[in-house]
């Protein structure tokens, strides 16, 4: 057997080969994302009318919401970015299940009394609730005994207020099967029909950690962010993670190999846009996966955020494109070429609210490419239109 590596002109977009995929959307490739929050949710939900294969290695060091609250009771990694993602790549018509879905993105009320918000979660549990009554069996008994297995562990002041039922669920399933993840991701997204693979990147209780450029240290994602806590007043100069989220721990975490496969099957690896430290690169952090991407000889695209973000106050687009490069070659111990894991660069220069600019210099001396074309909507507001930014990227494939 000879590998052959084997290039091509590509359009785009390319209008033949995006139809090709909508087509026989069960045939179409694996574009691999490395993401979390819910930045993505958008082309996640117009990706699955292409590919039924795209891979999502999702971050659970969240620190912040209602995962905080699981995370607290059972010292374990944040489940919400994950049923988030889960739940944009359900099938929600009536062939995948509609009435699971209605559940599993259900959430209790924010102003519930804590007594009634525990007698509709016995309701749940018991299937006697419309939202649990309304599932066929064995479906049905199914769910609710992983709901179950939370309501016997959930401490009794544990705070229901606004919880989402999707959550529960995974919760449940985490503690039924031994602390571990997988198993109920994977039971989670055949009872919704997930069209793609959805994974945490690591399956530990960490925290993201950061280093200010002013030598102050920053604990849990929700203070990172910006987000649930005033914005972060001095830049960001480093990122790692840390076993606690109220003590610096520092800790390193290692790719699993079922997830270093996932990586290698990939057709087209994504940097996407959201959150720059703690939803990408906080994915690039384990130990193996920048050694992993460098092995996949794909296409590797980074799409910069099209509208400023709060972690990357003080960064232009060139000094983004350095840093993810830097995290990158953290893992692979050697100053491997750019283009060995960035090939592309993708943004929308004409509609982007971007920082600074890309010197054709500065990608010249990288051996990385510019692809300048329409990715953003009529809508005003600098927001890539999931549609166009996921045939943009199919179109590289």
């Amino acid at each position: 057997m000879v590998d052959v590596r084997v290039t091509r002109t590509a359009q785009v977009p390319d209008p033949l080969r995006v139809q090709r995929y909508q087509k026989a959307p069960e045939l179409g490739p694996r574009l691999l994302f490395f993401s979390g929050g819910s930045a993505l949710n958008g082309v996640s939900r117009r990706l699955q009318h292409y590919t039924h294969n795209s891979i999502h290695l999702v971050t659970p060091f969240d620190s912040g919401g209602s995962s905080a609250k699981l995370r607290e009771a059972f010292d374990m990694p944040a489940i919400g970015d994950l049923r988030s993602r889960l739940m944009a790549l359900a099938d929600d018509s009536i062939l995948g299940h509609p009435e699971v879905y209605r559940l599993f993105t259900h959430r209790l009320p924010k102003d519930g009394e804590p007594p009634a918000l525990r007698a509709t979660l016995d309701a749940l549990v018991s299937g006697h609730h419309p939202l649990t009554a309304d599932i066929s069996n064995p479906m049905r008994r199914l769910i609710c005994h992983q709901l179950g297995f939370f309501r016997e562990a959930m401490p009794a002041d544990f705070d229901l207020r606004g919880a989402s039922i999707g959550n529960l669920i995974l919760a449940g399933g985490y503690l039924n099967n031994h602390q571990q993840l997988d198993p109920i991701i994977f039971l989670f997204s055949k009872l919704v029909h997930v069209r793609g693979t959805v994974r945490a990147v690591v399956n530990k209780d960490y925290h993201l950690a950061v280093t200010l450029e002013d030598g102050r240290r920053v604990l849990g994602q929700h203070r990172i962010t910006g987000k649930e806590v005033a914005p972060l007043t001095s830049p960001i100069a480093g990122i790692e993670l840390s076993a606690s989220r109220d003590r610096d721990e520092p800790v390193t975490a290692k790719l699993r190999k079922k997830n270093r496969r996932l990586i290698a099957s990939a057709e087209l690896i994504c940097y996407p846009p959201g959150s720059f430290y703690s939803s990408l690169l906080a994915n690039l952090l384990p130990e193996g996966v920048g050694r992993a991407i460098h092995a996949n000889r794909c296409p590797k695209v980074f799409i910069p955020n099209s509208s400023p973000d709060p972690e990357q106050a003080g960064m232009g687009l060139e000094q983004q494109v350095s840093v993810l490069l830097d995290t990158l070659r953290r893992d692979i111990g050697e100053a491997r070429p750019a283009h060995e894991l960035v090939n592309f660069v993708l943004l929308d220069r004409a509609r982007g609210d971007y920082p600074g600019e890309l010197s054709d210099a500065f990608l010249n001396e990288l051996g990385i490419t510019l692809i300048d074309t329409r990715l953003i909507g009529e809508s005003g507001t600098p927001h890539y239109d999931p549609d166009l930014l996921a045939t943009a990227l199919l179109s590289l494939v």
